[in-house]
C-alpha cells in the first residue's frame, strides 16, 4: 500500500481545517518557514513536531498514525478493543446500566452499535435482519426505510438534524467509510405522510411539553403512544487510544411524562420478570400498527 508523503498530509489537514500556514505555524510554536519545508517535502518532522502540529489541526488518532507512518516512524497511538479499555470501559458500563430505564447506545466513528443498555435494546429489537448484518449502523436504524423511519413522526425534520450532524463528522474525520454512508443516508427517500411542519423544526407531538421550544425531540409512534425523547451525546477527553477516540455515548432522555411513564413501566415490568417477558413487550417499540 502506498502511502502520501508525511508533507502531502500535513498539507491537506490543513487545508481541510481551513487554516493558513502562519496560523498552524504560530499555534503550534514552528517557523511558518519549517512549516513549508514539511508540506513541501524539503523537510521531515520530527515525532515532537508530529505530535504539535496533528494536536492543532485536530487529527483523529487514526490518521495521526497515518502522518507517523508516512515519516517513517512507528505509530503512537494504539487500538485496543472497546473490551480491553480498562478504566475506560468500565466507565462504559457506568453509563449504560446506571441510565436504565432511558436508552443508551455505544457508537464507533461509522455510528455502528458497540454495546446497547436494555432500553435502548427495546427500540433496536424488532429491526429486520437485513438491518443487523453484519452490525446494527444507528444511522441506518433510525433512517432507512426498513428501520423505524416509518415510526417517525418527525422524520422530515429528524433527517435534515441528522444529515448535518453526519456532514460535521465526515469533514472532521475525511474517513471514506463513513463518507460513503453519509452519501446514503442522504439518498433515502422521505416516507410518504411525514410531518411537514418537522422540516421546519417544530416539535411534533408534544404540545404539553413546556421544553418544546429548547429541544427538537425523536418523536415516535409506538403501541405504548407518541415517545418523544432527545439525546446526549458524550465522548471522553484526551483520549490516546484509537477505539477510545472514536467511541460516543448517545444517551437518550424522554421529553415528555409520558414517555418517562412508558419507560420506567417497561423497566419495571422487566425486572419482575426477566426470563419471562412478554412477547407484546419484547417488541414493544415496533410498528404501532403491529
Amino acid at each position: 500500500m502506498t502511502r502520501q508523503p508525511v508533507g502531502t498530509l500535513v498539507r491537506t489537514w490543513r487545508e481541510r481545517r481551513h487554516r493558513s500556514q502562519l496560523d498552524v505555524a504560530v499555534a503550534a510554536d514552528v517557523s511558518s518557514r519549517h512549516l513549508s519545508f514539511i508540506e513541501t517535502g524539503r523537510a521531515t518532522p520530527s515525532r515532537l513536531m508530529i505530535a504539535r502540529i496533528c494536536e492543532e489541526l485536530d487529527v483523529p488518532l487514526r490518521e495521526r498514525n497515518e502522518v507517523y507512518l508516512s515519516a517513517g516512524y512507528a505509530p503512537v497511538h494504539p487500538e485496543r478493543p472497546l473490551e480491553d479499555l480498562g478504566a475506560a470501559r468500565a466507565a462504559v458500563d457506568a453509563v449504560l446500566s446506571g441510565h436504565e430505564p432511558y436508552p443508551t447506545a455505544v457508537v464507533n466513528v461509522r455510528w455502528e452499535l458497540l454495546a446497547a443498555n436494555r432500553a435502548m435494546r427495546r427500540f433496536l429489537d424488532p429491526l429486520p435482519d437485513s438491518l443487523r448484518k453484519p452490525k446494527i449502523n444507528m444511522l441506518r436504524a433510525s433512517l432507512h426505510p426498513d428501520g423505524l423511519a416509518g415510526q417517525l413522526r418527525n422524520y422530515a425534520h429528524w433527517r435534515d438534524h441528522t444529515v448535518r450532524r453526519v456532514r460535521r463528522q465526515r469533514e472532521r474525520t475525511a474517513d471514506p467509510e463513513f463518507t460513503a454512508l453519509c452519501e446514503e443516508i442522504e439518498g433515502y427517500p422521505v416516507p410518504d405522510g411525514s410531518d411537514e411542519d418537522a422540516a421546519h423544526g417544530s416539535a411534533v407531538g408534544q404540545p404539553d411539553s413546556p421544553d418544546s421550544d429548547l429541544l427538537a425531540p425523536m418523536v415516535l409512534d409506538t403501541p405504548f403512544g407518541t415517545l418523544s425523547l432527545f439525546y446526549v451525546l458524550s465522548v471522553f477527553g484526551a483520549p490516546r487510544d484509537v477505539t477510545l477516540d472514536e467511541i460516543a455515548l448517545e444517551t437518550m432522555f424522554p421529553a415528555d411524562g409520558h414517555t418517562r411513564e412508558v419507560l420506567f413501566a417497561l423497566a419495571e415490568h422487566d425486572d419482575r420478570d426477566p426470563q419471562h417477558v412478554d412477547g407484546a413487550k419484547r417488541q414493544s417499540f415496533g410498528s404501532a400498527s403491529s
